[in-house]
C-alpha cells in the first residue's frame, strides 16, 4: 500500500519554472515505478514522465521533452518533476502515480499504476 501526496503547484508566468514533489508513504517506495500525469479541463489524463524503480530509465512525453525532468530520491520516498520553460498549455492538475508490475514503455499508460495522489494545480499565465 502506498499513499501519495503532491505539492509544489501554483500560478506562474510563461517561461517560469516549478518543481513538483510527490511524497510517498510506506517502506517499499523504492520498489515502485513512478509516473507523472496531468489533466486539463475537458481533456483526458495524459502522460508526462515516468521513472523506473531502479532509477535508471526515464520516459518523457514529446510535449515536455527537454523542458521537464523526472527524478526520485528513494531515501526520501519522494519523486520530483522539475518543470522549466513553462507554457500556458502546461496548465493542468498534475498527478503522481505508483505502480509495480509494468515495464518499459507500458509506463506511459495510466493503467500501469495502481496508486494515485490527489493532484496539484499548475497554472501558467501568458
Amino acid at each position: 500500500q502506498v499513499q501519495l501526496v503532491e505539492s509544489g503547484g501554483g500560478l506562474v508566468q510563461a517561461g517560469d519554472s516549478l518543481r513538483l514533489s510527490c511524497a510517498a508513504s510506506g517502506r517499499t517506495f523504492s520498489s515502485y515505478n513512478m509516473g507523472w500525469f496531468r489533466q486539463a479541463p475537458g481533456k483526458e489524463r495524459e502522460f508526462v514522465a515516468a521513472i523506473t524503480w531502479s532509477n535508471d530509465i526515464t520516459y518523457d512525453a514529446d510535449s515536455v521533452k527537454g523542458r521537464f525532468t523526472i527524478s526520485r530520491d528513494n531515501a526520501k520516498n519522494t519523486v520530483y518533476l522539475q518543470m522549466n520553460s513553462l507554457k500556458p498549455e502546461d496548465t493542468a492538475v498534475y498527478y503522481c502515480a505508483a505502480g509495480l508490475l509494468s515495464v518499459g514503455r507500458a509506463l506511459i499508460r495510466p493503467n500501469s499504476y495502481g496508486y494515485w495522489g490527489q493532484g496539484t494545480q499548475v497554472t501558467v499565465s501568458s
